[in-house]
Parts: C-alpha cells; structure tokens; sequence
C-alpha cells in the first residue's frame, strides 16, 4: 500500500511541474482534473480497508474534482474563448525551476519533521508542501482569472493531501465541508470570470484595477 501510495504522490508532483510549465489553459485543466481522480483514491489506500465513510468520500472527490469542477472550468474558457496564458508575471520555466526546488525543498524539510512512523514512509507531507507552494505560484504569476481559479484548486489539492495524514480522526462531514468549500469558490469564480469578460472582452485580472476609477 505505501508503494502504491508514493506512486500517486510522484505523479502528483509530476503534474504539480507539468501545470507550472505549460501555456495551454486546457491542458492545465486537463491536469488538475487528473490529479483529482489521482486524490480521490487516496483516501482509500491510506485507510486500508474499505469502509462507508471512506468510500464516499472518494467518490464524491472524483465528481467534484475530477468532473464537475473542470466542467466548469472548461465552460469558462469557451465562453472567454481563450486558448493560452500568453504574459504571466513570472515566465514558464523560471516557475517551473520554482516549482522544482520547492519540491525539493519540501521533501527536505518533511524528512526533518517528527512524523509518525506509518506516515514518515510516504510522501504525503512533501506532496503536500509542494502541491500548496505550486498553487500559490499560479495564482501570483499568472494575469488570467481562470488560470488562477486553477491554482486555487491546485493549492486545495495540497490541503486534501494533508487531510491524508488525519483521515480516521478528522470527521467525515469536515471532509465533505472542504469540497463544497472549494465548490462553492470555483463556482463564485465561474460567475466572476464571466463579469471580466463581459467587460473588459479579457480575462487579465490586471484589467480589475481600472474598476477604482
């Protein structure tokens, strides 16, 4: 089970590094849309045995993450009828080096940390770092409302990694409460994404600042 575990953690980081690297927002859709059906199993290896709760939770993980909110998501950018984020803050490669040390950076610091001996044999804490630190860097480098939408689904994608460590003390319902939490956010993002493009026929959030006049 940890093998299998740190499998789906690798390509967790992989796609963490393939979203900071590419300009084509479908692809980055694509992505986090895989690395939520990637997280949706999760819950039911770490468990190791399958109960109700615990199923639910996966399957309720993968409708959200894995289809409803890329749904949307997609919806959006045909409705922005944009293909590319052509003029991030900070360039492709330089977030992708980023990216990478962070990677590094978080694995450092998770083998220093005094975790429990089942949880010290996976790479749940440094995915979960380095899932945060890759979310946080779409939403400050890039300029369009939906490539940021996708970072904070990304940085969510980190906070469920970490709900990993917790998952038989942690309430079901407070499970449940961050998906609808980041349900909730996507969808008020959605609205908001077709605003600016109504307005401004642009999703560049650099645009926002002339509301103050």
């Amino acid at each position: 089970m940890v093998s299998l575990l740190n499998a789906l953690l690798v390509l967790v980081l992989l796609l963490n590094l393939f979203v900071l690297g590419t300009s084509r927002i479908s692809a980055l859709i694509h992505a986090v849309a895989l690395q939520g059906v990637v997280l949706a199993s999760m819950p039911l290896i770490v468990h190791g045995h399958l109960v109700l709760p615990t199923a639910l939770i996966a399957i309720v993980t993968m409708l959200v993450k894995g289809s409803l909110i890329p749904q949307m998501l997609f919806k959006g950018l045909r409705d922005a009828q944009i293909k590319r984020e052509v003029e991030p803050i900070i360039g492709f490669m330089p977030t992708t080096l980023l990216g990478a040390l962070g990677t590094a950076a978080a694995i450092g610091l998770a083998a220093k940390l005094p975790l429990a001996e089942g949880h010290a044999q996976t790479l749940i804490v440094p995915a979960a770092l380095s899932t945060v630190f890759t979310g946080f860097l779409l939403l400050t480098s890039r300029i369009k409302a939906i490539t940021q939408a996708i970072g904070y689904l990304v940085l969510e994608n980190g906070i469920f990694i970490f709900g990993l460590l917790l998952i038989e003390a942690v309430p079901f319902l407070v499970e449940l409460g961050v998906l609808l939490d980041l349900f909730v956010g996507i969808f008020v993002t959605s609205i908001i994404i077709h605003h600016i493009n109504r307005e401004f026929a642009s999703l560049d959030t650099r645009r926002l600042s002339a509301l103050k006049e």
